[in-house]
């Protein structure tokens, strides 16, 4: 893009997007009209740099139609990224009808104590995806090849939830014996699995840890803002 073609989008171009977008391009989803001034401009840019090219770039005429015609398909579901109305998430498919996005921490409802229930609590489940279950299962046969029919006994029992005396009394060894059994079986774990298997055992999905941290800081924006206010 040229510097003449520069001071007219600066000059005539984004003045007239500024004034304009707010009053009449709708927000779709998280966008707010800031940002679509801001991509409007860019389009409006993409359009200058054709008009350059073709040689059909003038300062009066130029500078008003690509205003409008960039209104016209910012109205339209259009942005500088792209104007499919075929991915879900696209602005001119949610413009259509054909698709509506909402986000995770929507609130779906609330109970009697207060207590607010998102839309990801209803999509989430505690237990564990197959692909974590199938790979658990798998170390879990390394750990248990070459114990003997004892000791594997012990594990089961142990799996059940019999407590070390009843495993005791179950199987015929000492206390001293499955205690020795207990850390063979500990170290052959941390062996196959490594010493964090605990911490990855008990830890949230990433995305979940995402969630939760926007809405701390959300809440930490809240209460600095009630702070400010009562001062």
């Amino acid at each position: 893009m040229s510097p003449q073609a520069g001071w007219i989008l600066q000059d005539q171009i984004a003045p007239r997007l500024g004034a304009s977008i707010p009053r009449n391009v709708k927000c779709v989803g998280a966008e707010d009209h800031e940002e679509l001034v801001q991509d409007a401009i860019c389009m409006s840019a993409q359009m200058l740099e054709r008009l350059e090219k073709s040689g059909k770039l003038n300062n009066g005429a130029g500078a008003s139609s690509v205003a409008y015609y960039t209104i016209v398909k910012m109205r339209s579901g259009r942005r500088s990224g792209g104007s499919s109305n075929a991915d879900a998430m696209a602005v001119g498919t949610q413009y259509q009808g054909h698709s509506e996005l909402h986000s995770l921490q929507e609130i779906v409802a609330e109970t009697e104590t207060s207590d607010v229930l998102e839309l990801h609590d209803t999509l989430t489940t505690a237990s564990d995806d197959p692909s974590t279950i199938v790979a658990r299962h798998l170390d879990w046969q390394l750990v248990l090849q070459g114990l003997t029919k004892l000791e594997l006994a012990i594990v089961h029992a142990l799996a059940d939830g019999l407590t070390l005396r009843q495993v005791g009394r179950a199987c015929k060894v000492s206390m001293a014996k499955l205690q020795e059994f207990q850390q063979r079986l500990a170290l052959k774990v941390i062996e196959i699995t490594g010493l964090d298997i605990l911490a990855t055992v008990a830890s949230r999905p990433q995305w979940k840890i995402n969630l939760l941290t926007w809405n701390e800081q959300l809440a930490c924006k809240g209460d600095r803002k009630s702070s400010c206010l009562s001062f």
